[in-house]
């Protein structure tokens, strides 16, 4: 299953860069990277997902960042959404503190948005190896192979060296999120009509922060979904980290196809 093509949707601010893979004829399903990553983060999983699967919805299918984001859509257009895939991410993000803190995030969030705007300060131009090893170094779980992937999209190469390509002003994180306290997240669960599969990596984020209030918080999320959705969630933990969707393509891709296809996925290890 080839790109079918690459895409620029245009958005007031500039434009979102698109890719497609597949057949116009399939079931469409909408695949959002993590924070900081890019399109080429799923060019390892969605040549092995099955095609041709004619439904009346779209599926979402999001890594990190992108499934809370995917899960936040599910809940306000729950109508749209037929299944959401979770790769190592929860739908909604909780913070025991977030009435006390929720103006401090948004007011530092503006703040950097501001500062950056009124910069003039050229992108920093780096050589390839430099760009790559410092890529691995802020993200422990990404391999070699996959990290020259990710470059191959984030980056564009000028005359003495790379460039990253993305917006400087998305990398304050709590610019796009909005944390929720635990009754909102049941809430917005309860406004899920979406079949729901998490699939989470045993030495994934949750894991390699151990932080006792997030290993909390994240067993509140999974008793909430199961206790909300009953039979349309499904559970699974697979060795491997944080970008098992890059690592492991195989292993997602046989769990995200019979998830799919409307099949009972393996049990939680």
């Amino acid at each position: 299953m080839g790109l079918l093509s690459e895409l620029k949707l245009a958005v007031p601010w500039g434009h979102i860069a698109t890719k497609a893979w597949g057949s116009l004829k399939g079931h469409p399903v909408l695949c959002l990277h993590g924070w900081l990553d890019n399109a080429n983060s799923f060019d390892r999983l969605i040549p092995l997902l099955p095609q041709a699967l004619k439904w009346n919805r779209f599926s979402l299918m999001g890594h990190s960042f992108g499934g809370t984001v995917a899960g936040m859509f599910s809940s306000v257009f729950p109508e749209m959404v037929d299944k959401l895939i979770l790769l190592d991410s929860l739908p909604f993000i909780l913070d025991i503190n977030e009435v006390n803190n929720v103006l401090t995030y948004k007011r530092q969030a503006i703040e950097h948005v501001l500062q950056l705007e009124a910069s003039q300060k050229p992108s920093m131009v780096i050589g390839p190896e430099e760009m790559l090893q410092g890529l691995l170094k802020k993200n422990t779980h990404l391999g070699e192979e996959c990290g020259k992937l990710l470059l191959q999209r984030g980056t564009k190469q000028v005359a003495s060296g790379l460039v990253l390509n993305r917006d400087r002003r998305i990398s304050w994180l709590e610019l796009g999120i909005d944390y929720l306290s635990r009754e909102l997240m049941q809430l917005a669960t309860q406004k899920l009509q979406a079949h729901v599969l998490l699939i989470k990596a045993a030495h994934g984020l949750s894991n390699v922060r151990k932080d006792q209030t997030d290993q909390e918080l994240l067993l509140f999320s999974i008793s909430v979904l199961r206790a909300v959705l009953k039979e349309r969630f499904q559970f699974v933990e697979i060795p491997g980290n944080h970008y098992i969707h890059m690592n492991k393509p195989q292993q997602v891709a046989e769990i995200v196809g019979a998830f799919l296809q409307g099949q009972e996925v393996a049990p939680a290890s």
